[in-house]
């Protein structure tokens, strides 16, 4: 495995414990806030903030022109996350993190095999294999397990 690779794993699982890290403290301000939705509105204005700090001190702002020259669906996916985010505070309080969790990496790798397998939004064309199918179903036996 490449440096490449091994830190695109590592980034990616920084990014997992920050999102199971995410959902219980989204519940506690959805508490504070009486309403799960206004928790995760007020987790994509801090979100929203901090990035676009970020792209500005970074000197990233796109111009009109090359947003405008985006395909519709590229639009969306601040929408699906306000979805994820919206899911999580509402469920985390019933499921628990682990099961939340659990439940959001099915959901993910279930969805992951037919992207892959269509090679979805312009993504490289993935086979769907016995182990990748395997791996969903492994994580299905998680959630399950996870609830006994």
């Amino acid at each position: 495995m490449t440096a490449q690779y091994m830190f695109a794993l590592l980034a990616i699982a920084v990014g997992g414990a920050c999102i199971a890290v995410q959902a219980p403290i989204n519940a506690r301000l959805g508490s504070f806030a009486g309403d799960p939705v206004v928790a995760a509105a007020i987790s994509f204005i801090v979100g929203a903030v901090v990035l676009s700090v970020i792209v500005v001190l970074r000197g990233a702002v796109p111009s009109v022109g090359q947003m405008a020259d985006a395909p519709w669906w590229a639009w969306v996916g601040g929408a699906l996350g306000a979805v994820y985010v919206w899911a999580a505070v509402w469920s985390v309080g019933t499921l628990g993190v682990v099961t939340m969790v659990a439940a959001l990496i099915f959901g993910q790798l279930a969805a992951a095999l037919a992207l892959d397998a269509i090679g979805a939004f312009g993504l490289q064309v993935r086979d769907i294999s016995w182990t990748r199918i395997a791996a969903v179903a492994l994580v299905a036996a998680g959630l399950v397990l996870s609830r006994l």
